[in-house]
């Protein structure tokens, strides 16, 4: 039997008669979003370069009698982009939500990261976002209204060692959602960003905490004292993507357990003694 999705919360016909495009959308965070979106009445298309990863939605909406599809893309790649944009629009005739969830990272110091390394993240993160904002919402423009939700990390203001490339390129998606937002919401499209802590799924195991002790590491670092899941971040996805945000535009919601707050000066809890240091 399949799990439950995330946003049970909001109403089984949330989002009817929207065609949702979710990049990334096969696994992780674009995997529970597009299941999220799937269970609540939307017709989801997964965009991403790997056909394995669109098996797991394609399989469970033949089950749960969804209505989703997907497009072979390399979103770093504009004629790929310009090509699957296409193939959507001509088949459904619309594009309601697009979320650019795709990404890449993996930690390196930065004196040490390659060219071909920087590229390769800069491309899918900061390329990507903008050549699919830019195809689907000229579709949007065109019909007047639509939203676009933008992954991004905290260190796109915060900075974190090791992740330079992934850092810089998520600092500019965030510039371009606020910019978009501002351009385009006289056109009656809503931009905005989503900017999650650690959460758990395969791939950010895999690149950023490999072992038991990077996790407790990591884990550690988090004042609710977790890691995430995934579908507890697509729930705020949902959120922002539903009626219920209809009046926010060129925001970023924080969804970290607390990471990104300021660390005390000594443990939470202890009184500091002014008189030990006096003379």
């Amino acid at each position: 039997m399949a799990s439950e999705t995330s946003g049970d919360w909001l109403a089984a016909d949330a989002f009817r008669d929207q065609v949702a495009v979710v990049t990334g959308g096969g696994t992780g965070l674009g995997l529970e979003v597009c299941r999220g979106l799937a269970a609540r009445g939307a017709t989801v298309v997964v965009l991403s370069r790997n056909p394995e990863h669109h098996k797991r939605l394609l399989d469970e909406g033949e089950q749960r009698d969804w209505r989703v599809s997907a497009e072979v893309c390399d979103v770093r790649e504009i004629a790929t982009v310009e090509r699957a944009a296409r193939a959507v629009l001509e088949r459904l005739g619309r594009v309601d939500v697009l979320v650019n969830n795709a990404a890449g990272n993996f930690v390196c110091p930065s004196e040490r990261l390659s060219a071909n390394g920087w590229r390769a993240v800069l491309g899918i993160v900061l390329d990507g976002t903008f050549y699919c904002s830019r195809e689907f919402g000229r579709a949007m423009i065109a019909r007047g209204s639509g939203q676009i939700l933008n992954v991004v990390a905290t260190y796109a203001w915060t900075g974190m060692p090791g992740v330079v490339h992934s850092a810089s390129a998520k600092a500019g998606v965030l510039a371009m959602t606020r910019t978009l937002a501002a351009e385009w919401a006289r056109h009656g499209v809503r931009v905005n960003a989503i900017a999650p802590g650690p959460f758990e799924s395969e791939g950010a195991a895999t690149n950023l905490w490999p072992d038991d002790e990077s996790a407790a590491a990591m884990a550690a670092k988090i004042p609710l004292g977790r890691f995430g899941t995934a579908a507890e971040v697509a729930a705020h996805c949902l959120y922002l993507l539903s009626p219920l945000s209809a009046w926010v535009t060129g925001e970023c919601l924080v969804v970290d357990g607390g990471m990104s707050l300021a660390r005390s000066m000594w443990d939470p809890g202890t009184r500091v003694d002014r008189r030990a240091r006096q003379p």
